[in-house]
């Protein structure tokens, strides 16, 4: 059996974003951590690992060793208490300190105790301006304490999928291992080869269709924020090029990727298996969706796009 090229964590895995578009490169997978239920029974169905549950209960000395701790860890506000306050109270000031009662947090405990040569983490676009700046000030300064070159840049996912889908991605460098700062550059999105329209199944079932009073709505909706100058409303996909970002809201009413069917029937939205394939995931995932639609929407909205994720990790192996 071939030794793997690498050994990596999948942290807040959800359905495996991280780890389909890592084991693409040779890696393994050796530890994953998801508390959501239903991820987790998507997890276990494509990749036949039982996820580890809340990681407020993990121990981190439990994690095995890993060359590279990948997660895209949700996004919280921090509370950036003073120094001197801390200082007055005896208590140890800094970044591990800020970040405590926080799931990124359990993320630096791992770090600490595991000391992996790479982090490789993503997040929602506004991650820098998120809590006026808290949030990224405490998690730049939490990896750097910690001993890691940071690196971090938003890329849209609509180089590699027919999706707008900007999101942060930070990775870091372990400065034990790489005394100097590493030549370390994101990739550059290639020419895009898929439209939207070629995610598109020709026939889909009518329960995708939108009722006519859910249409009416739409419109209505839409009309009255145009009316005081705002953009709130539907979106019509253009078959010919990229969707609006797919959200984890999309089941509720599938308003921001919609598909014209002509002007005889209303809009329809997208089914879980075209979800799948605007996401990036491979087929035999679309075959192997194993919770209802409504699961597998929020599933997908919630997802990392696994292409960028491995143009992400060709450059970090580069360095490893």
């Amino acid at each position: 059996m071939q030794k793997p090229a690498f050994s990596f964590i999948d942290l807040f895995a959800g359905i495996g974003g991280f780890r389909l578009g890592l084991e693409k490169l040779g890696g393994e997978c050796v530890f994953s951590c998801e508390w959501d239920k239903y991820s987790r029974k998507t997890y276990e169905a494509w990749y036949g690992d039982v996820p580890f549950g809340d990681i407020r209960s993990l121990d981190a000395e439990q994690v095995p060793d890993h060359d590279i701790l990948a997660g895209g860890f949700p996004c919280q506000p921090f509370s950036l208490a003073g120094v001197s306050k801390k200082n007055s109270l005896g208590r140890q000031h800094g970044f591990l300190c800020e970040a405590q009662g926080t799931l990124f947090f359990e993320v630096a405990k791992i770090i600490d105790a595991k000391r992996p040569a790479v982090i490789f983490l993503e997040n929602v676009k506004n991650l820098r301006s998120h809590d006026g700046g808290k949030t990224w000030e405490v998690i730049r300064g939490t990896l750097e304490e910690l001993g890691y070159w940071v690196f971090f840049r938003v890329i849209d996912a609509a180089g590699w999928v027919p999706q707008h889908r900007e999101r942060v991605y930070i990775v870091g460098f372990d400065q034990g291992r790489y005394p100097l700062r590493p030549d370390f550059r994101f990739p550059e999105p290639g020419p895009r080869t898929v439209r939207f329209g070629d995610i598109l199944d020709p026939d889909p079932e009518p329960k995708y269709t939108l009722s006519p009073k859910l249409w009416q709505y739409l419109q209505d909706y839409a009309a009255k924020h145009r009316a005081a100058g705002n953009g709130f409303g539907f979106g019509i996909a253009d078959r010919q090029g990229v969707a609006r970002t797919l959200s984890a809201r999309y089941f509720k009413d599938g308003s921001e990727i919609l598909i014209d069917q002509g002007a005889d029937r209303p809009p329809r939205r997208l089914t879980p298996p075209e979800c799948a394939r605007l996401m990036g995931f491979d087929s035999w995932c679309e075959e192997k969706i194993v919770v209802s639609d409504t699961q597998a929407y929020r599933q997908f909205g919630n997802a990392v796009v696994p292409k960028v994720i491995s143009a992400v990790g060709r450059q970090i192996l580069q360095v490893l």
